[in-house]
């Protein structure tokens, strides 16, 4: 149920108003509204900016929720005659309404409009109706009438006169006809199926035309407006001669129907009408009285009575039309009838689909059941022409729900996946239940918008890649690389290291990564004999709000480079003395003379070690193992074979190209000492030897004579101290006036830490206890068990003298020996000549 406010009285007339405008006024402000639907009436011609209704108070919404939900109206006319002031949620006329334009003769009038609200999405009917006011007077379409009549025109006959037109409706449309003077004619009115009234002119009294041939009247139409308003016309009968039949249809009313958009000339109905005069008095013509509009529609043949389509005829517009027929002959006799005209609705219109309200995006997170679009479907047919129904074609992610007044909602029917559909061509197709039935489709695009849903992805979990040794820092090493299914700042991948350690560094200090590309750089030269392999971790971190990250394992192998020559461990070089083998002159064939010992630090192929002799005095009497290193006899000696023998050995490594270190080895053929060492005394060295050398020779023994009675008195010392600690241990034992110091410590802390056993100077034949002396600048051979002695005696102190145990087999140093032993040179070769001096002096 909807309530009508009339408010027709609050247009300013100019026009003095009495109370019962005033209380019209004040009903214009009470509405009371149902099933969201409101109702407003208003008269026409109001001024722009006159008040309608307060559309907040009667739909009972806050006028911060129009502004809230962007409020505006939808109107189905083209014109919008009234807007929304969102401010205050007053409905106000915008436009100078005129119902005769609007609605021409149709009643009531009125026209209709949608508020549609956003977030979320509402929308509310309102009607606003039209009332008409009394600004039209009724009009005639001719300014005077010609009417013609038989003076023997019997009492009686009438004559049908032209219709007044008054745009206006109700009361103010055409009420009344008036006639003046009516001494021989009187007026008689009628009223149409259409409400509209028409008059006819009665004879009255006879009339003869000896007396007045010609007779003047007027009539007047007034409406029923307050005040009224009148429009006259002047009526001309001319008395003629007499003429006793007048015209007379076959039919009161004629009804005939026609089809909308019927093709003009097309025949619609015949029509007749006799007159029993003969001659000139019986031939009949037609025509139409009421010629204001319907002349452009439709038109009769004056002789034959043949009424012809001239026009378009559209149901949408007129669905009826009333036509009044004249039939009269040539004596001014007339006969009246009526034709019915219905016109028949055609399915001639195609449905219209407007979008309403369509944002174009959507998030890919929505929810099923998002409203995506409000959609209206227009068709201006009837019945079952204008039933229509909408669909989507072929999309299983939304569907249409159908919404009061031919409005329906797009919505989402499932999840969205912006990485498997990123737009959408949505084509709505809409038809009508016409025979045949019409449709149109179109089509809309929605793009799915990208929220982060998707962390970045590597192909791998892990990448593996080499790189050599002794690389130039900042190069490129890996370039990886992830991937993120999102777009757009979703999309944008930064890299980073994830922060370790690295042989307690930050691994920040040995790598780098490219934010933007992926690619690694190492940040210094490697290594490998320090570290032989990497292992981090690169995070790939998107754009998103809030990111996301994923990371994966890069291990990195260092590949090795000959870049490292052979170290010979044994025998030790020193440029300022010289160690040498004695081979006893009945050596047997593959007797061992003695053994290098080399190393290589690097790895694999560049690791492998070969020896050969490069040059020897001899070559037929000694040969070195190309794997061990072992320099053994090849035949018996001979008295031709030189006593001296100088043995260069060359250590090459198998890497690319090979890199080598070659060695001296001394040997002498002797059978005792006392002749070895005076072969030793005679033992020159190579071309290469200078004054410079012999020079520091003699500085060196001049120190070695003041270190060596300084060792001597504390060596004494001491071992007079042990000697009376460990007198139960030692009783048996002879006293040693020297203690060798092979096992002195070459490192720089005083302690201990490797114990040189003697075997890695001498041969491995250690079956035999014999000494081997040499000069003051020769390495001697002590016997293995009064050494082990000695080196308890003298190097272990209370915690560890009773732990001791004697080497029994070669002790291969160890790289950081080698390395201490290299940094410690001069101390070495001092400890050599005490050595030396003090087994010269136990001699």
């Amino acid at each position: 149920m909807t309530w009508i406010i009339d408010g027709k009285n609050a247009l300013e007339i100019g026009q003095p108003l009495v109370m019962k405008t005033r209380f019209a006024i004040v009903l214009c402000c009470l509405m009371v509204a149902v099933n969201g639907q409101i109702r407003y009436s208003i008269p026409e011609e109001m001024k722009p900016g006159l008040f309608v209704g307060d559309v907040a108070k009667d739909l009972g919404l806050d006028v911060k929720r129009l502004v809230s939900g962007r409020a505006r109206l939808v109107i189905d006319d083209s014109k919008q005659y009234v807007e929304l002031n969102r401010n205050n949620g007053h409905l106000l006329v915008k436009e100078r309404i005129d119902r005769e334009q609007l609605c021409a003769q149709r009643s009531p009038c009125s026209f209709g409009l949608e508020i549609l609200l956003e977030n979320p999405l509402e929308f509310f009917s309102v009607t606003v109706e039209i009332e008409d006011i009394n600004d039209h007077a009724p009009a005639f379409f001719k300014k005077e009438i010609t009417l013609e009549t038989s003076e023997s025109a019997p009492i009686g006959t009438i004559f049908l006169l032209d219709t007044a037109t008054d745009p206006d409706v109700g009361l103010n449309s055409l009420q009344t006809y008036n006639l003046k003077p009516m001494d021989h004619f009187a007026l008689k009115q009628h009223t149409r199926v259409d409400g509209s009234k028409y008059a006819e002119l009665v004879l009255q009294t006879p009339l003869d035309r000896e007396k007045n041939s010609e007779h003047s009247l007027v009539l007047t139409a007034v409406d029923g407006g307050n005040p009224p308003r009148s429009g006259a016309v002047k009526i001309r009968v001319t008395v003629l001669d007499a003429n006793d039949n007048i015209p007379v249809f076959t039919e009161s009313v004629y009804r005939a129907s026609v089809k909308e958009n019927t093709a003009p000339g097309t025949l619609i109905i015949k029509i007749s009408a006799t007159d029993e005069d003969q001659g000139l008095y019986g031939n009949v013509t037609y025509s139409f009285t009421n010629l204001d509009d319907t002349n452009q529609v439709v038109r009769v043949d004056a002789q034959t009575g043949k009424i012809r389509l001239i026009g378009i005829v559209d149901y949408e517009v007129v669905k009826l039309y009333e036509i009044n027929l004249l039939a009269k002959d040539s004596g001014g006799l007339s006969g009246t009838s009526k034709l019915v005209i219905d016109v028949l609705d055609v399915n001639d219109n195609i449905p219209v689909i407007d979008i309403t309200s369509f944002s174009g995006k959507l998030p890919e997170d929505s929810p099923s059941g998002t409203v995506v679009a409000l959609i209206n479907v227009q068709d201006l047919d009837s019945g079952k022409n204008g039933n229509v129904n909408l669909n989507i074609e072929q999309n299983v992610n939304f569907l249409i729900k159908q919404s009061p007044r031919k409005y329906y909602t797009l919505v989402t029917a499932g999840t969205l996946d912006r990485e498997k559909n990123s737009s959408f061509n949505l084509t709505l197709t809409t038809s009508d239940e016409g025979t045949p039935s019409l449709s149109s489709k179109k089509t809309i695009v929605l793009e799915i918008t990208d929220i982060n849903d998707n962390a970045p992805l590597f192909s791998k979990s892990e990448y593996r890649t080499n790189i050599v040794e002794n690389n130039s820092p900042g190069v490129s090493v890996w370039t990886i690389q992830a991937t993120d299914a999102d777009t757009g700042p979703n999309a944008r991948i930064t890299y980073y290291l994830v922060e370790s350690e690295i042989s307690g560094s930050s691994v920040s200090t040995y790598f780098s990564v490219n934010a933007d590309n992926g690619v690694l750089y190492g940040m210094r030269s490697f290594d490998y004999e320090q570290i032989k392999e990497f292992k981090i971790q690169v995070r790939a971190q998107d754009g998103g709000s809030p990111p996301l990250t994923s990371n994966a394992t890069v291990i990195i192998n260092i590949q090795d480079q000959n870049d490292n020559a052979p170290q010979v461990l044994y025998p030790v070089q020193t440029g300022s003395s010289m160690a040498a083998e004695m081979v006893p002159r009945s050596a047997d064939v593959d007797y061992f003379v003695t053994k290098v010992v080399a190393v290589d630090v690097d790895s694999g192929q560049n690791a492998w070690l070969s020896y050969k002799l490069q040059r020897a005095m001899d070559r037929a009497l000694f040969e070195v193992g190309i794997h061990n290193g072992e320099i053994r006899t090849i035949r018996q000696i001979t008295d031709k074979d030189a006593v001296k023998q100088k043995l260069t050995v060359v250590v090459s490594d198998n890497g690319e190209p090979s890199r080598s270190s070659t060695v001296n080895v001394n040997v002498v053929l002797a059978d005792s000492f006392p002749e070895m060492l005076s072969e030793l005394t005679d033992f020159t060295g190579d071309k290469e030897y200078n004054d410079h050398l012999t020079f520091c020779l003699v500085l060196t023994l001049a120190a070695v004579s003041f270190l060596f009675i300084t060792c001597l008195i504390v060596i004494m010392a001491v071992k007079i101290y042990r000697w009376r600690q460990y007198r139960m241990y030692q009783s048996n034992l002879p006293v040693i006036p020297y203690y060798p110091p092979c096992y002195a410590d070459s490192s720089r802390t005083g302690t201990l830490k490797h114990v040189d056993n003697c075997d890695v100077y001498m041969s491995t034949d250690l079956g035999k206890n014999y000494v081997k002396y040499a000069g003051p600048n020769t390495l001697v051979r002590l016997n293995c068990a009064r050494a082990d002695f000695l080196l308890k005696e003298i190097c272990c102190d209370d915690d560890t003298e009773n732990n001791y145990t004697p080497p029994t087999s070669p002790v291969q140093p160890s790289q950081q020996d080698i390395k201490a032993k290299q940094l410690s040179m001069a101390e070495f070769q001092l400890t050599n000549a005490i050595y030396f001096c003090a087994s010269y002096t136990a001699l």
